[in-house]
């Protein structure tokens, strides 16, 4: 069911009452994150790439959390 009018999975949903059949857009602007999972700039960008249809995953995505640095509490 590719279908071009469809923006996002959303309106798939909408106009078939399911998205089984949804596939989402690649394009230009599909681009990789190094934001780290969980994280709220990650969560932020999977919820844009929803929007525009793109796929949730990259396949070049950050997918561990080499060279972070955490935040450290104090021991009382």
């Amino acid at each position: 069911m590719a279908d071009s009018k469809l923006d996002n999975v959303f309106d798939a949903i909408l106009k078939y009452g399911h998205d089984e059949d949804f596939v989402p857009r690649v394009d230009a602007s599909f681009q990789p994150t190094e934001a780290p999972a969980g994280s709220p700039e990650k969560l932020e960008i999977l919820a844009e790439r929803v929007r525009q249809g793109h796929p949730l995953w990259h396949d070049e995505d950050r997918f561990d959390y080499s060279g972070l640095t955490g935040a450290v509490r104090p021991r009382d």
